[in-house]
């Protein structure tokens, strides 16, 4: 199940680039997106989620419609992610 962040469709009004951590959750809440830059394994914190879920082989240049609070640095291969507000 996915969180509703934002509007669909609608272009995003910030961008980050993402630091993994394992404890420090993003400063302006779920994002609605993740770009990955150079692919590997990422572990995200989902909105509604207690744990992280570890997403195997995104390619470069994938786009992440997720809800995130973080990225995690434990299990995480990917590297180049921006976050989308």
């Amino acid at each position: 199940m996915s969180a509703n962040i934002g509007h669909s469709g609608e272009s995003a009004v910030k961008l980050a680039a993402v630091t993994p951590s394992d404890s420090v959750n993003f400063s302006n809440g779920p994002c609605r997106a993740l770009w990955v830059g150079t692919g590997g394994n990422v572990a995200v914190l989902a909105a509604q989620d207690s744990a992280a879920v570890v997403i195997a082989n995104v390619p470069d240049g994938a786009r992440l419609d997720i809800a995130a609070l973080r990225v995690d640095a434990t299990n995480t291969t990917a590297s180049n992610i921006v976050a989308w507000w």
